[in-house]
């Protein structure tokens, strides 16, 4: 019998979690189901509507807690109104007026630890342990797995590591046309004969941009490259006018662009010749990478989290299996070595290295992540409510 999901995250604007509970919203319509989603909207509703899923506005966003009190009662009267089978949490603040919601109602309550949260006191401590209570626990990674069990002594029974999911079918080099590749080089202003160094990531000091300019500053003297530093500042003014004066100082004013959000990620990608995930705190999985390496192109990330998982390379698997580089987060020699080494590739590397990442890409693949959420879904349901 068709059932029906509600998902609860405070946005729908960029990032993987709203990437994913977007993914999901339209596995749940495909399979017959009615796929809710609480929230204040943003870019990415547009698209969830057009794939069968329903937007149910709420201040969902607001850490206040007598707005998160409040929303706690407006979840119970939308999951007794529209009769929710199973309410699936994908962020901490709402997680708890959802968690409040399913005991008043009965109804099973489950998440996704999407991110490593800051976790310096016992306040907030107790405000990530949300995430951790319920029924069951979707960890987006085993390193996110570990997290979980260190912090909040969850048994690992209760955790299901799956890894979030990538749409292979559109990070496909083939199924990317030219005239999309064409018209984002023309926006970005990039000539067709120079190399391009990509990062795709929200414009904030953890990305660790201002590594990465570093980096291409030490490799300008003898590689002739573009570095893209697409992402959304979201209101962070002073840090990208910061990094704005980062590149003049550097004397890299004609060399990097830093032209906003980026919609066509794979396009983007179809136009690199290597792509950089710089960040210098450990994330709780990493798209980006994954995405590169389903696209063919060398990925460079830096050592953190569960870039071990999500990219291979030495020690931990051997030259001939390498999909990518890792490098010390923050190291600005290193990555430059590595930059240095990517783009001075043979065309056979790159063939040879594009052929083993996008196998390795596989695992993380989007139809894996709907199809064993859908079951983690059913075998939840099969139990009934534990909150």
């Amino acid at each position: 019998m068709p059932k029906t999901i509600l998902q609860v995250i405070p946005q729908l604007e960029t990032g993987g979690a709203e990437r994913t509970a977007v993914d999901m919203a339209a596995a749940v319509v495909e399979t017959g189901g009615r796929a809710l989603v609480a929230s204040e909207g943003g870019r990415m509703e547009e698209e969830l509507q057009a794939k069968g899923g329903e937007v149910v506005r709420l201040p969902v966003a607001s850490k206040n807690p007598f707005v998160m009190a409040a929303n706690a009662r407006r979840l119970a009267a939308l999951i007794r109104q529209e009769k929710v089978d199973l309410v699936h949490a994908r962020s901490r603040a709402p997680a708890w007026s959802a968690l409040l919601a399913c005991r008043l109602t009965g109804v099973p309550f489950i998440t996704t630890y999407h991110g490593i949260y800051n976790q310096n006191g016992a306040v907030k401590g107790l405000y990530n342990s949300v995430m951790a209570r319920g029924t069951e626990v979707i960890a987006n990674s085993d390193f996110t797995a570990r997290i979980i069990m260190q912090r909040h002594g969850t048994p690992r029974e209760r955790i299901r590591t799956i890894y979030r999911g990538t749409d292979l079918a559109r990070f496909d080099p083939a199924a990317v046309p030219g005239a999309r590749i064409e018209a984002l080089r023309q926006a970005w202003d990039l000539p067709a004969d120079r190399p391009v160094i990509l990062n795709v990531a929200r414009i904030t000091q953890w990305k660790g941009q201002p590594t990465l300019i570093e980096a291409a500053a030490r490799l300008a003297d003898n590689k002739d490259f573009l570095l893209v530093l697409a992402g959304d500042a979201q209101g962070r003014e002073a840090y990208l006018a910061g990094l704005r004066r980062q590149v003049s100082e550097a004397g890299l004013s004609g060399r990097v662009r830093i032209p906003g959000h980026c919609d066509d990620v794979p396009a983007a990608l179809a136009l690199a010749s290597v792509a950089v995930v710089a960040s210098v705190e450990a994330e709780a999985f990493g798209r980006f990478a994954v995405e590169a390496q389903a696209m063919g192109v060398p990925a460079i990330v830096t050592d953190l989290g569960p870039s071990r998982e999500t990219v291979l390379a030495p020690p931990e698997a051997e030259e001939a299996e390498r999909t990518g580089w890792r490098v010390p987060a923050g190291d600005a020699a290193a990555l430059a070595a590595a930059l240095d080494h990517a783009l001075s590739l043979t065309h056979l590397e790159i063939d040879d290295l594009a052929r083993r990442a996008r196998a390795h890409a596989s695992r993380f693949s989007l139809d894996a992540m709907t199809r064993e959420t859908l079951a983690l879904y059913e075998e939840v349901l099969s139990r009934g409510a534990k909150t």
